[in-house]
Formats: C-alpha cells, sequence, structure tokens
C-alpha cells in the first residue's frame, strides 16, 4: 500500500510538471526583483551575492530531499518516467557546465576563432547521440555505460575496463566544475578559491546523495532556468545600450569589426612581464589565418563530438526516459537547450570586449590613465582574489592593451561589471554560474558512483547485495569521490575548458568506438573491445603525458587538448584488427544487437537487473 502511495505522489507531480516550473520560474524571478528593490535601498553587494547563492542552492536542496529515495530503478535511472521535453532541459543543465556558462565566451575572448571548435563539437556531438547512441541505449535498457559494455561484450574484463574510463573521464571533468564553484563562491562570497571549492561541493552533495538520478533530474530542470536567465540577461542589456537591439545574435558583426580596429590601434603586443594564470591580448583571432589554424579548430571540433557521444554522465540521461521514441525527442530538445546558450557565447565575448576597449563607452579602460583605472570597484575586487591584474609595465600612467591581465575564467562572471550594470546581475550571473556547475558535477558524480558501485561492486565482487547496502555503497563512493575532486581542483593545474578538454578526449579514445561499432557492428567481440578501450585509452594518455609535459613536439598540430584523435584512431584501428582475428561473437549476442536497433518492443534488460 506504501508503494502504490508513494507511486500515485510521483504520477500525480510528473503529471504536474509544467506548473510547478512555471512557478519556479515566476518565484525566481520574483526574489531576483526582491534582491533589486534591495540593492536601490542601499544593501551591500556581498549582502545581494550571498542572497542569490543562498537562496538558489536552498531550493535545490529542497528538490533533492524531496526526490530522496531507497529504489534502486528510481536512484540509478529516475525511475525511467522522465519525458522527453524536462528530461531535454536536464540534460542541458548537466551538459551545460562550468565550462559552457563561466568558461567558454572566455575562450572565444581571448582565443577567438579557434575556440569555436568546441561550440561547434559540442552542439554537433548530439547528432551523433541522436544517430548512433541514445535510442539504442535505451533500448538496451542499461542503468550505465559500463553494464552496456559489460553485458553487450560479455565478462568482467570489459566491464572493468568501461568502469576504468569512466572514472578517469568523468573525475578529469568534475575537477572542473568544483574548479568552476571556486572561482564562483571567491567572487561572490569574498573567501579564497580553495575554500569555495569546498563550499561548492557541499551544494552538490545536497542535490544528488537522497534522491540520485530522480533528484538530481529534477534539480537539473530548476537549474537549467536559473543558467539560461542568467546567461542571456547581461547580453540583452549590453547589446541594447551598444545599439545592437535586445537580440543582438544577427547584428553583432559590426562590433566584431570595431573590435579588429581597436586592436590594430592599441597594439596587439605581449606584455613586458607576463604574469602567471593570467592572460593578455595579444593576436587578433577572428578568421581562420591558414590551413593549420583551421586544421585547429576541425580537430578540436572532431574530438568535442566524439567525447560528447561517449561521456556517460549524458548518455546515463537518455536511460530515463519512458520509451526508446522518448529518448530521440529527448534529445532534439537537449539541442534546442544547449543552443540557446552557445549561440550566446559568442555574442557575449564580443560585447564584453567592446565595452573594455571602444573609448565611446563609459566602461572602456584602455587607453586610460592608469590612476583612474586602478581606482575602479570591480578591478580592484577581482585583484583582491587574484583573478586579475594591472600593471603600468612601461610607465608611461597609460593602461595599455598588453597592460590589462585576466583570468579567461572570470569574463562572464565580471562582464556586469564590466558593463557597469546593476550588481544584482552580478548576484544573478554567480547564482547561474553556479548552477551550471552543480548541475554537471552531480551528473558527474552519479556517474563515478553508480558505475563503481553497479557495475564494479554488484557486477563483479558481491553480485548478492541487497538493494539497501548497493544504495549505501553508492553514496558512501560518491562522497569520497567528491572529496578527491575538489582537492585536485584546489591545486589549479589546468584551467577550467582545459580540464574540460581533456574529459572529453579520454572519454572519445577510449569509449567511442567500443560504444558506436557495439550497437552498429555485430562482429565486434569481447577482445576486440577490450583492444579497443585499452589501446586507445593508453595511447591517449600516453601522448597527453608526453605533449604537456614538451617532452615530445605534436604532430600535425595535435596539443595537448587534442590527444583524442590520436587515442580515437588507435582505438578503431585496434577494436577492428583484433576482432577480425578472434572468434566471432555467439549468435545470441549477434541476434540481441539486430534487436538493439529495431526502435519498438521492451528492453533487452529486464528491470532491476
Amino acid at each position: 500500500m506504501a508503494s502504490d502511495t508513494t507511486s500515485g505522489r510521483r504520477s500525480r507531480f510528473i503529471d504536474n510538471l509544467g506548473k510547478v516550473y512555471f512557478l519556479y520560474t515566476l518565484g525566481f524571478l520574483a526574489f531576483f526583483l526582491l534582491m533589486a528593490i534591495l540593492e536601490s535601498l542601499g544593501a551591500s553587494a556581498q549582502l545581494i551575492g550571498i542572497g542569490f547563492l543562498l537562496f538558489t542552492i536552498g531550493i535545490y536542496a529542497i528538490i533533492g530531499w524531496l526526490s530522496r529515495t531507497a529504489e534502486v530503478d528510481a536512484y540509478y535511472v529516475a525511475g525511467r518516467e522522465v519525458p522527453a521535453l524536462y528530461n531535454g532541459m536536464a540534460t542541458a543543465a548537466d551538459w551545460m557546465s562550468g565550462a559552457s556558462f563561466v568558461a567558454l565566451a572566455g575562450g572565444v575572448y581571448f582565443g577567438g576563432y579557434p575556440y569555436l571548435g568546441y561550440i561547434i563539437g559540442w552542439t554537433g556531438g548530439y547528432v551523433l547521440v541522436n544517430s548512433l547512441m541514445a535510442p539504442y541505449l535505451r533500448k538496451f535498457g542499461c542503468y550505465t555505460v559500463p553494464d552496456f559494455v559489460g553485458t553487450r561484450y560479455g565478462g568482467s574484463a570489459a566491464r572493468f575496463i568501461a568502469v576504468i574510463v569512466l572514472v578517469v573521464a568523468s573525475f578529469t571533468y568534475v575537477t572542473a566544475q568544483i574548479n568552476a564553484t571556486g572561482t564562483i563562491a571567491a567572487q561572490t562570497l569574498g573567501i579564497s578559491f580553495e575554500i569555495g571549492v569546498w563550499f561548492g561541493l557541499l551544494g552538490i552533495f545536497i542535490c544528488s546523495m537522497l534522491g540520485g538520478m530522480r533528484g538530481v533530474t529534477w534539480t537539473q530542470v530548476a537549474q537549467y532556468i536559473v543558467l539560461i536567465i542568467a546567461y542571456l540577461v547581461p547580453i540583452i542589456w549590453m547589446s541594447n545600450k551598444q545599439g545592437f537591439g535586445i537580440i543582438p545574435h544577427f547584428s553583432y558583426g559590426d562590433g566584431v569589426f570595431r573590435i579588429a580596429e581597436l586592436q590594430a590601434q592599441y597594439g596587439l603586443n605581449p606584455p613586458a612581464e607576463p604574469i602567471a594564470g593570467l592572460s593578455v591580448l595579444t593576436t587578433p583571432q577572428n578568421a581562420p589565418g591558414d590551413a593549420m589554424s583551421s586544421w585547429s579548430m576541425v580537430s578540436l571540433a572532431i574530438c568535442m563530438m566524439a567525447g560528447t557521444a561517449s561521456l556517460p554522465h549524458i548518455l546515463m540521461r537518455y536511460f530515463t526516459t519512458p520509451s526508446v521514441r522518448s529518448a530521440r525527442r529527448s534529445v532534439g530538445w537537449s539541442l534546442f537547450f544547449i543552443f540557446l546558450l552557445y549561440f550566446s557565447a559568442p555574442a557575449l565575448a564580443t560585447l564584453t570586449k567592446l565595452q573594455l576597449l571602444d573609448p565611446n563607452l563609459a566602461t572602456s579602460i584602455i587607453g586610460k590613465p592608469f590612476a583612474d583605472v586602478a581606482n575602479l570597484e570591480w578591478i580592484k575586487h577581482w585583484s583582491s582574489v587574484g583573478m586579475l591584474a594591472v600593471a603600468d609595465q612601461n610607465s608611461d600612467g597609460i593602461l595599455q592593451l598588453n597592460e590589462f591581465f585576466m583570468r579567461p575564467d572570470i569574463v562572464v562572471l565580471a562582464t556586469p561589471e564590466i558593463a557597469g550594470l546593476p550588481f544584482v546581475i552580478s548576484g544573478l550571473v554567480a547564482a547561474g554560474g553556479l548552477a551550471a556547475a552543480m548541475s554537471t558535477a552531480d551528473g558527474l558524480l552519479l556517474a563515478i558512483a553508480n558505475a563503481l558501485s553497479h557495475d564494479l561492486y554488484y557486477k563483479i565482487v558481491d553480485p548478492s547485495a541487497s538493494t539497501r547496502r548497493r544504495l549505501i555503497v553508492a553514496r558512501v563512493i560518491l562522497v569520497f569521490i567528491g572529496a578527491g575532486g575538489a582537492a585536485v581542483a584546489s591545486l589549479k593545474l589546468t584551467g577550467i575548458l582545459g580540464a574540460v578538454a581533456w574529459a572529453f578526449d579520454f572519454a572519445a579514445s577510449g569509449l567511442f568506438f567500443p560504444l558506436v561499432l557495439g550497437v552498429w557492428w555485430k562482429r565486434a567481440n569481447t577482445a576486440g573491445a577490450i583492444a579497443g578501450m585499452l589501446g586507445g585509452f593508453g595511447a591517449g594518455s600516453v601522448y597527453l603525458y608526453l605533449v604537456y609535459n614538451k617532452i615530445m613536439t605534436p604532430w600535425l598540430g595535435i596539443d595537448d587538448i587534442r590527444f583524442g584523435i590520436v587515442g580515437m584512431a588507435v582505438s578503431l584501428v585496434a577494436m577492428v584488427v583484433v576482432s577480425l582475428a578472434t572468434k566471432e561473437p555467439s549468435k545470441e549476442i549477434q541476434d540481441m544487437v539486430d534487436e538493439v536497433r529495431v526502435p519498438s518492443g521492451k528492453p533487452i534488460l529486464a528491470a532491476g537487473h
């Protein structure tokens, strides 16, 4: 009877999703208005920032608490009852990480054209997800990506190797998200980055610990609403002030040409004394310069596309839909919701750069007296947390373009202050960035914990483990992995975008072809999958080590953020050669592969497997 009551409550919630999230959006906008009123009455910037963070994290915590569950199906795959539209929103939040929200516009700001490879790869990858992966993995009926690998290829070895690749890729990715939470907490609360990462981790645990995939799903829908509002509001505000209209996405081209003129006027010279961890504008990157520049963008896009189609925390989202058809529709909604932000990132980078460079705008600083610039509140604020610096290195008293240093990861967070917008917008952007980082970290930690608890502990170590023990193991692992991620993030080994690129390359190197060929090539067998995963992951990792530590010169411009090209090539060759050289899979496995490709019918694996 209790189970029936719980099921009925859940069904009523699913039936009223539109009303629930409409009211949630109105409530968030009302809170935003309240903060704006408090600012007009003289409330401090720190109070407003803390208010935004506590309010949003509090809402996510309430959702996580209400979604708590002790059911395996609900914990791993949200009971497979998430409608396509809302799964699309949750996937978009899961996907649009701290890298997308916090760091992508900064990459375009400093790197220009080559960084469009991220945007093309991360959106184009969903074409691969839709056509090659999501519907078929949903038809398979698995809980995790290693679950598919282990069942499709058989034996514990393939499953175990898939777990290793998943953990490395996801852990690398989650450190980037915790890095983003540390950056936001440091900016908003006035604390050090090292303390900020632990503050962000606490919020992440609240969302994912109790409800598993069910709690994470409904939290991520709420987080998407916050992050997309937070990303678009500053763009619309700046665009209107600069004369590009309220929708600048099709009209800011003139701004790009204006930036090129101003950069030529001010001079794109390297700084006399570089500052570690901070960047300056030194090279124009508005268009491809030569064949190598084009290859640079294309190779990056290829790695990001294949990584998108291989990352376990994204593929897991399509295990939560009610049917194969819903999984396919969910991918379409995901792409739409992701497009809203990615289409806006280049516009934000352009408008922010204009705010700093164009002398016709009141907020410009380049070419102004150094003493005036150094006393600006936002300059002092970001300098105090080590994320920005101005240095009169030529002692002429005028701020030159190569004397303004900034950490690329703060471009989006600092934009409202750069543009002279009310601080309530800064609080909104910080809340959006935190939502983006937390939503992805939730999904990543859950992917790691679920793989280790389900595929390693339950499937290999203790197949007789009770449901209660399996969920306890999953939660304990989640805590340890999260703490490890925070510890690594606090070391600042690389920037947010760099860490994310590594995660995609690891996933593409080890998992892309074993997953794709597992669905589309019946001849692929256990030995081939093991060779593909070990060969690709191993080759990619070795190449990364050699190039990153400058032991070898990159081949054909394939640097440390593009090593997935090497890993995928080795993986494909190894998998095909070894599969053809060894015994073909059993008829039962081949028939199962045929059945997976049929869109209708029951899942291959039974519930509760």
